[in-house]
């Protein structure tokens, strides 16, 4: 289970690079011309058959030009480099995997509609009520028990689109349905009200993305080989978590919220709240981003703490980005990136899903021909090495 802090409001995005020195380091043709002849061993592989697609044709609820903070939702507005770009219809396919790896029991649960319109239309009353096409995901990491995780999975969709905000304002019924949620969840009196789940969805219409977070579950964007982080791990020993716990009378002892949780929001966990509405140290409110999608972006990768626990955003981009190259399957991508967190040795449960947002796979990308040998930065040479290596 892992954690995170209050959003940065400083950056509009935050871009995954591996540290290393600031250091100049020279890199010659030679060595370009040899990644980039692999690149054309790369196949243009269709999308296997078997994948649902959702194509949604809606306008946007909202277009935005920059980074805006509306302090009322709490949201952080992305920047995308082609937000001009208005006729971009996404089209929405997923998929998923989830092992318990070295627990003794499965505690994560997920969900996946490409679909909303075909998920939500099975009944004359959704399909009045839900006007807008519009695709969902979500992740949930629970503790102490599963009953939270799966009562937050099977309710947290119909809270949202049942909210009084919805869906005029998306971005406020999301906010609401997690406190709901929460409440709804201490009500059940067949459940065990003191596990806890952590909390990661993602709601698209068309273009617009919104992700929501509470706890240590990450989502990723995966734009022309470039990570770019959509949430932000909820860490008690983060400075504006513990600022935040502190002033509200809580501790933490030794990275633990206290002494008790790894984590400094959940859902659930109602043995460490206080009475519905009141301030408590273990906050149930999450923090969403929302972005316009563009051209560039490809993917989006969801994940447990299982998974980031043992690889860096971008090692995960460049890692998927290879696999759809080869074989544009994002259920075969997403099992690989958990083999590769078993083979890094993950001591926890392990839950992925991969949202392609067009039915091709992503494009080669071409490197330019140099004369001369050049000098670059340390940061731009790793930068380089992370594109290639997801293209070969």
């Amino acid at each position: 289970m892992a954690t995170s802090a209050q959003t940065d409001f400083s950056h509009p995005f935050r871009v995954l690079q591996s540290s290393v020195d600031k250091e100049e380091v020279s890199i010659s043709t030679d060595e370009i011309s040899e990644n980039s002849a692999d690149l054309n061993q790369i196949p243009n592989v269709r999308p296997p058959r078997h994948l649902s697609i959702g194509r949604h044709c809606i306008n946007s609820l909202t277009e935005t030009g920059g980074v805006d903070l509306e302090s009322d939702c709490r949201i952080l507005r992305i920047k995308s480099p082609s937000d001009g770009n208005l006729n971009l219809l996404p089209v929405f396919r997923s998929g998923s995997c989830a092992d318990k790896g070295a627990k003794q029991c499965m505690e994560d649960v997920h969900i996946c509609i490409d679909d909303l319109v075909e998920e939500l239309g099975a009944g004359a009353d959704a399909s009045a009520s839900f006007l807008f096409s519009g695709a969902f995901y979500g992740v949930f990491d629970g503790h102490g028990g599963i009953d939270a995780a799966s009562f937050v999975r099977k309710n947290i969709l119909e809270f949202i689109i049942d909210d009084s905000q919805f869906p005029v304002c998306l971005q406020k019924a999301i906010m609401n349905a997690f406190v709901k949620a929460d409440h709804a969840f201490a009500d059940e009196i067949y459940l065990d009200t003191s596990s806890g789940t952590t909390a990661l969805i993602a709601f698209v219409f068309e273009r617009l993305l919104v992700v929501a977070n509470v706890g240590d579950c990450r989502a990723v964007l995966g734009r022309r080989g470039i990570a770019v982080e959509l949430s932000k791990d909820h860490k008690p020993n983060c400075a504006s978590e513990r600022t935040r716990i502190e002033k509200l009378g809580g501790v933490i002892y030794d990275g633990y919220l206290n002494g008790q949780l790894s984590v400094a929001r959940a859902l659930g966990d109602w043995h460490m709240k206080g009475p519905k509405g009141s301030a408590c140290p273990l906050s149930a409110e999450p923090e969403l981003q929302e972005i316009q999608l563009a051209e560039e972006d490809e993917f989006l990768i969801m994940g447990c703490d299982g998974l980031w626990d043992v690889m860096s955003s971008q090692y995960a981009v460049t890692t998927a980005r290879k696999e759809l190259m080869l074989h544009n399957d994002p259920e075969r991508c997403s099992r690989e990136l958990v083999r590769e967190a078993l083979k890094r040795n993950s001591r926890d449960n392990l839950t992925v899903i991969i949202v392609c947002f067009s039915p091709d796979p992503p494009p080669r990308i071409d490197i330019p021909q140099i004369d001369d040998q050049i000098s670059i930065s340390a940061d731009g040479l790793n930068l380089l090495k992370g594109v290639l290596h997801s293209d070969s």
